[in-house]
């Protein structure tokens, strides 16, 4: 090997790059996660039901703190949110189930999210058949898309996922599941902050006047 070759390759080893698009993307991910307290940003969610064939998408902002609260407040639809405050979570979408909110014990996973990503990152290997996608641009960001199927089981609610993780910081920045009837959920995360203050009152969950509470 001449010496300019052996120069090239030691200059890419220590390019930042090099060691990012070596690193495994789920192990990343992962490693990520583990290091977050909080994060707050905003998020668009999109909804496509195959068997009416509509699209909804609603926007929104968020506020989490680990482990077990959650802030999701929409200003698309407004006035719908979906607070975990730790020991229930509370389902209030005025929007389409008007003079009512769903209390469901933290512990049920079944139908609200207490945590955006972490369905993708507890012990993934272990739980889904994932398989690379291969990259894409996401906000001017480089990323790799990674497919989730889960696996037998598992006791996942959705029958396949896609996730799209940061090269740089390892983040998830857009998550997609496909539910066992068709419909698709894609959530794109953006604004992003990590481990900095989160507003306190945020997973407080305040009964409207006049709204009944049912238990989930």
């Amino acid at each position: 090997m001449t010496p300019m070759r052996i120069a090239a390759i030691a200059i890419a080893l220590a390019l930042p790059g090099a060691a990012i698009r070596a690193q495994d993307p789920v192990a990343h991910a992962v490693s990520a996660w583990s290091r977050v307290h909080t994060i707050r940003g905003a998020f668009e969610q999109t909804i496509t039901n195959p068997l009416v064939g509509a699209t909804a998408t609603s926007r929104g902002d968020f506020q989490q703190e680990r482990p077990g609260r959650l802030s999701i407040r929409f200003t698309q639809p407004s006035g719908d949110a979906i607070v975990a405050d730790g020991k229930a979570v509370w389902v209030y979408l005025p929007s389409s189930a008007p003079g009512r909110v769903i209390k469901r014990r933290a512990t049920d996973r079944s139908a609200a999210p207490i945590d955006f990503t972490a369905q993708f990152l507890e012990s993934p290997r272990a739980r889904y058949e994932i398989t690379d996608a291969g990259t894409q641009e996401l906000d001017g960001r480089a990323t790799h898309v990674l497919k989730f199927v889960p696996k037998a089981g598992t006791g996942s609610t959705f029958a396949r996922g896609q996730v799209w993780v940061d090269d740089v910081d390892g983040l998830i920045r857009q998550f997609e599941v496909t539910e066992p009837n068709g419909l698709t959920r894609r959530v794109h995360l953006t604004g992003i902050t990590l481990n900095g203050p989160v507003k306190p009152d945020a997973f407080t969950f305040k009964v409207p006047n006049g709204v009944k509470v049912v238990d989930g």
